[in-house]
């Protein structure tokens, strides 16, 4: 994730001030100089700091914070919301038009990753809200740049409209606006022309679509790997086109993450979405107080919910539950939890989501390797049907088979058979309420401190509430069988 460098130094900032008896005068001004620091390095404007420094100090310094009960936990929860604040406080959806098509106009400089972007968003609204939308091929001075947008729109079969590369945008866009509305398309998505730096021909092209359309979205893609000059990018084309909000695409990159921190405060336009991956399912509303929360490390389990829902089958997912409760929970379950997880996105990305886990030492020593599971596949295939339904009938000679069927070493299959009935005997615990099991995996201490054992807590209520609802569910729907 894009604050890993900064998460871990507020981290450490709020853990110092944590493990002080009391909280001094002294002791915030330390902290507060901490954040400002771990927020520069980041790359965040630097008045946003000021600001949000500024702020902070000044909520934090009343008495009833410092000598209050556990101040440390209520400075971490000023911290927290202020940071919510600076990012926007909370969602913001597309705006939609009264009468179809929606039109949403996709702007930004070269590189930043407009085409694709164009294409996720598609396919989001696609999966979504059941859309039909089109795209419009307005990019006619980049070499490629109509092939791309048609390679992008085979993937998710979304139809194109364009004229090639001798025609002015403009018409275009008219004649493509005609075809949308004839073929009754919900959405069009116009892909526009970027280049390396703003300049008045770019901009005056795009203020011509603009007039002719009046689009619903103006969307500005920016590169969050840029840093400061995503926020300088953003206020140039903000002047110019008064965009309606910004998509960050990168943001799973080795970058500070500043941009996603500074541009709301400085132009003022909403973050709608996020990008932090390759595939184009990795389209992400962006949520400020869940972002924030990441930032703080106490994870992102409300986004880590999400995406189990809208990866997992509900039945199949009760009757894993009920599997993994009475330990009955074989290889192949585990083979279709497998590819249920690598659906949600890659595995260092859903563990940082959960409390405590952006920074945490025990990552380090995981093998998150893709390569691993096609070789733990390998393994479970070469089991026979009997093996797979009853794991306890290891022995020796079908381990020592296995490992000639898979083509893998002995002390893989003893390795990747130990951890499947670690895993098994946690999940049993943890289905049940208990955390204890997880506890153990992190040497007895639950990852976040405090702050991940009160989100164990409340995952554990959750679960608790989300399994009634899950039975009476399944009950109404035997019934209607």
């Amino acid at each position: 994730m894009a604050f890993e460098g900064l998460t871990d130094r507020l981290q450490k900032a709020m853990e110092k001030l944590r493990r002080k008896p009391k909280v001094t005068e002294a002791d915030l001004r330390e902290t507060m100089r901490e954040i400002r620091l771990a927020l520069l390095e980041a790359d965040v404007n630097f008045k946003v700091v000021k600001d949000f420094v500024k702020t902070v100090r000044e909520k934090a310094a009343g008495t009833e914070v410092l000598k209050g009960l556990n101040p440390a936990q209520q400075i971490v929860k000023i911290v927290n919301d202020e940071l919510t604040k600076l990012m926007g406080e909370e969602a913001v959806p597309l705006n939609k038009a009264p009468h179809i098509p929606t039109v949403i106009m996709m702007v930004g400089l070269q590189g930043a990753g407009k085409t694709t972007t164009a294409g996720k968003l598609a396919l989001r609204l696609k999966n979504e809200n059941h859309a039909r939308p089109m795209f419009i091929a307005a990019d006619v001075y980049r070499p490629a740049a109509i092939t791309q947008l048609q390679q992008v729109a085979d993937q998710i079969d979304v139809p194109v409209f364009e004229k090639g590369t001798d025609v002015d945008p403009v018409e275009i866009v008219r004649e493509g606006m005609e075809v949308a509305k004839k073929n009754h398309n919900d959405y069009v998505i116009i892909d526009t022309a970027g280049r390396l730096q703003i300049d008045e021909q770019l901009m005056d092209e795009l203020a011509n679509i603009k007039e002719l359309v009046n689009p619903n979205e103006i969307l500005l893609v920016i590169d969050s790997m840029t840093g400061q000059n995503a926020v300088n990018t953003a206020q140039g084309f903000d002047d110019k086109l008064n965009i309606t909000g910004v998509i960050l695409t990168k943001l799973d990159g080795d970058t500070r993450g500043g941009a996603a921190m500074s541009i709301r405060a400085v132009t003022g336009k909403p973050i709608k979405f996020v990008g932090e991956g390759e595939k184009m399912e990795d389209l992400d509303v962006f949520h400020p107080d869940r972002m924030a929360s990441r930032i703080l490390g106490m994870g992102d389990m409300m986004t880590l919910i999400e995406k189990a829902q809208k990866n997992f089958d509900e039945e199949q997912a009760q009757e894993t539950m009920d599997k993994m409760r009475e330990n009955t929970f074989d290889y192949n379950d585990f083979l279709a939890q497998m590819d249920q997880v690598t659906k949600m996105g890659p595995l260092e990305n859903i563990i940082k989501m959960m409390p405590g886990m952006a920074n945490n030492p025990a990552l380090k020593n995981l093998n998150l390797d893709p390569k691993q599971f096609a070789h733990i596949r390998a393994i479970v295939l070469s089991m026979t049907p009997e093996e797979r339904e009853n794991p306890d009938i290891m022995n020796p000679s079908r381990r020592r088979r296995l490992a000639a069927g898979a083509g893998r070493p002995i002390v893989e299959v003893n390795r990747m058979i130990k951890q499947f009935n670690q895993m098994r005997k946690m999940m049993k615990q943890v289905t049940n309420g208990n955390f204890n099991g997880m506890q153990n995996m992190f040497g007895g201490q639950m990852p976040g401190g405090k702050m991940g054992q009160m989100a164990m807590n409340r995952m554990a209520r959750k679960m608790k509430k989300d399994k009634q609802k899950r039975i009476k569910k399944l009950r109404k729907l035997r019934k209607k069988k």
